[in-house]
């Protein structure tokens, strides 16, 4: 899988772009998991150049921050499987985000 194809980079606002957005208001345009633990990652941001995204990490430690487009795809879960982008999911404000 692809995890971040052209046309939906495209539409990517780029970083610091939200930064003056209330946390629940941000769109989460992107929701990136994997299907061998519970770990979900939420774009809000995207640098082209460098390819690291801003978000939500909900993970081990759920925080807002920095992740790289690199790592998501070179990282494997537990049983081996990659990091998959949710097909299904359609872009909302944060705060509509049910978390875990």
């Amino acid at each position: 899988m692809t995890l971040l194809p052209k046309e939906i980079e495209e539409k990517l606002p780029p970083l610091y772009a939200t930064e003056k957005i209330a946390t629940k208001d941000k769109i989460v345009k992107i929701k990136f998991f994997t299907p061998d633990s519970s770990w979900t990652w939420y774009v809000v941001e995207y640098d082209k150049e460098d390819k690291i995204f801003f978000g939500y990490v909900d993970g081990l430690y759920p925080e807002w921050g920095y992740f790289s487009l690199i790592e998501l795809e070179e990282v494997t879960g537990p049983l081996g499987l990659k990091i998959e982008r949710d097909l299904h999911f359609k872009e909302k404000p944060f705060g509509k985000i049910e978390l875990q």
